[in-house]
């Protein structure tokens, strides 16, 4: 899964990846070359007392430590600037990907979780990229370099390498091993420890209204603690692997020194080759502890690629149609064929049936108890989801044949919960028509009866606005939403309990002043009071998902028994047979 991640995501930068292994070559071919100056050096200049052959060659040696470092500072730059983009991309691809989910992808994955993969999972690839291309590409070629040269300095000396290394890296895969299910664990404990913050940042305000602080403190320590002990674990495991490596590796240095020192003692090898050798002995190790710093990496991101390979290999279940409708003759017809909705995996389904038409200049109103699948019926519109049986018709024509852009440009919607962006007033109200005018912003705000407290803000249709609008009321978030899709201008205006925050006068004032501004569009309002929806032209009264009962206000309230318990739970008997 790695491997093929990165090689989808590397080829756009195949040339600086060439460049970053010539750069990587060269100055690795520079550090093998200079032990073998250094022993000559000391066996032709020092041993001999020859002054200017240490000169002449530690000149050499100079001009070779330049290159090195010059090459080597390239192909780190190199390096970094792939890593990074690679980063980007996959950002970039995550992103584009959420972005074509459907609410039910986002649902399924969560997003907390799509928030870590996007963050830091994508950082652990970028940073396996990184150490790749800066220790990776020279480490096995400084492996196979140096254990060429010091076979050329001593061969029977070199025997030692055929224990060394079969033990260096056995001992490394063994730990490697166990790494790699602790990694797969640390990113699933980290997905929770974000969606325990992000549950108690979003719900502060219920939290300390039921002063429920210590319950939470100790469920976000529950998953605290669940991150740190498996933290731990791999800390262990990680803290055992460089003392096991530095031990071969010093055991490895005495042994060469002892077999050496014999050597030499015999006349079998000189000073200088016996300090060549021990520097590409050196050599050879520290490019396996190289691999080795790469290795520990490779388990997390395997695990990383994985995770962030499932958000990329998930389809959106809303897709756009191949041959796009891209022109309606009709406007603002909205029709309901037999729509059934169930989520994968349930038993029952949420919707069952529903047959609805709303006509352009009518009020259509959709009523149910909690749970009746209201706002899943509205959600279908926009294809926030797909109807899972049955058509939801636009003008004719199915919904999921229709450009997605036209669709965009048709409804409006204003969800149960509005969010509101980080921004201001205007930048806000300007989302669904950046070409808005000012003009045209401030006869939103009158119609949504938001004007009054605009203007008492401080910047007016500058006013700051926080993320998800929580620096103003509720209501207030309300009616900016409502604003926000007047501003839009849709031929459908779709109203999931739209008008839940707002006092009665509010509401009243607000139906009036949308009656009589969007006249001529088709409006359908979801609502759990009955006095918002009581004028409607026609009344939708959904039950378990299937629709019970259709008419005005009065015609329900003598054939419906679902629709009069609603009216009755709220209103006097006298109070429901007045207008």
């Amino acid at each position: 899964m790695l491997i093929r991640l990165l090689k989808v995501h590397l080829r756009p930068y195949r040339t600086e990846i060439t460049l970053v292994v010539i750069f990587q070559f060269l100055q690795t071919i520079a550090t093998l070359y200079l032990p073998a100056l250094n022993a000559d050096i000391i066996d032709n200049g020092v041993v001999k007392g020859d002054t200017g052959y240490v000169m002449r060659i530690g000149a050499g040696m100079l001009g070779i430590t330049v290159l090195q470092i010059t090459a080597q500072a390239v192909a780190v730059y190199f390096g970094a600037r792939t890593a990074m983009a690679v980063g980007r991309d996959l950002r970039a691809a995550i992103f584009d990907r959420v972005q074509g989910f459907s609410a039910r992808e986002v649902g399924q994955f969560g997003a907390p979780s799509l928030i870590t993969r996007t963050t830091n999972d994508v950082q652990q690839i970028q940073m396996l990229v990184l150490l790749t291309f800066t220790l990776m590409v020279s480490a096995p070629i400084m492996c196979v370099g140096g254990i060429v040269l010091a076979m050329r300095e001593d061969v029977p000396l070199s025997s030692l390498l055929l224990v060394i290394v079969p033990v260096l890296i056995t001992v490394i895969g063994l730990i490697i091993a166990r790494m790699r299910p602790l990694f797969r664990s640390m990113q699933e404990r980290l997905d929770r420890v974000n969606q325990v913050m992000r549950e108690q940042i979003t719900g502060i305000r219920v939290i300390r209204a039921f002063v429920r602080d210590d319950h939470e403190r100790a469920r976000y320590g529950a998953a605290n603690n669940e991150l740190t002990d498996v933290s731990l674990r791999v800390g262990k495991i990680m803290a055992l692997m460089f003392p096991t490596v530095m031990l071969i590796v010093n055991i490895s240095s005495v042994a060469v020194l002892w077999f050496g020192g014999h050597r030499i003692d015999t006349d079998a090898m000189q000073v200088g080759e016996l300090t060549a050798f021990i520097s590409y002995l050196m050599q050879i190790l520290m490019s396996i502890m190289m691999a080795t710093f790469m290795f520990m990496m490779v388990p997390r991101a395997e695990v990383c690629a994985e995770r962030i390979e499932e958000v990329l290999g998930t389809a959106s279940s809303v897709v756009a149609p191949t041959a796009p409708v891209t022109t309606l003759s009709r406007h603002g017809e909205l029709e309901l064929r037999d729509v059934g909705f169930h989520y994968p995996g349930a038993e029952a389904g949420v919707l069952s049936g529903v047959r609805l038409t709303a006509h352009p200049n009518e009020v259509t109103a959709i009523i149910g108890s909690t749970g009746s699948g209201k706002t899943t019926l509205l959600n279908l519109v926009p294809r926030l989801f797909d109807a899972t049986e049955g058509q939801v018709l636009v003008d004719g024509v199915d919904v999921r044949e229709i450009e997605p852009a036209l669709l965009s440009r048709l409804i409006g919607l204003v969800p149960q919960r509005p969010y509101l962006f980080t921004g201001t007033i205007a930048s806000n109200l300007r989302y669904g028509n950046p070409d808005a005018t000012d003009e045209q912003l401030w006869e939103a705000l009158e119609i949504a009866q938001a004007r009054s407290f605009v203007e008492s803000m401080e910047g007016r249709l500058d006013a700051p606005i926080a993320q998800g609008g929580t620096n103003v009321s509720g209501g207030q978030r309300q009616r900016l939403a409502i604003a926000r899709t007047l501003v839009h201008r849709p031929e459908i205006y779709l109203f999931d309990d739209s008008f839940s925050a707002l006092d009665y006068a509010t509401d009243a004032a607000l139906r009036a002043a949308l009656t009589e501004h969007i006249a001529d569009a088709t409006v359908v309002i979801v609502a759990q009071r009955v006095s918002t929806i009581r004028d409607a032209d026609r009344i939708i009264v959904l039950d378990d998902g299937r629709v019970v009962g259709t008419g005005t206000h009065e015609e329900l309230m003598e054939t419906s028994p679902t629709y009069r318990e609603i009216v009755l739970s709220q209103l006097t008997v006298e109070e429901a047979a007045t207008r």
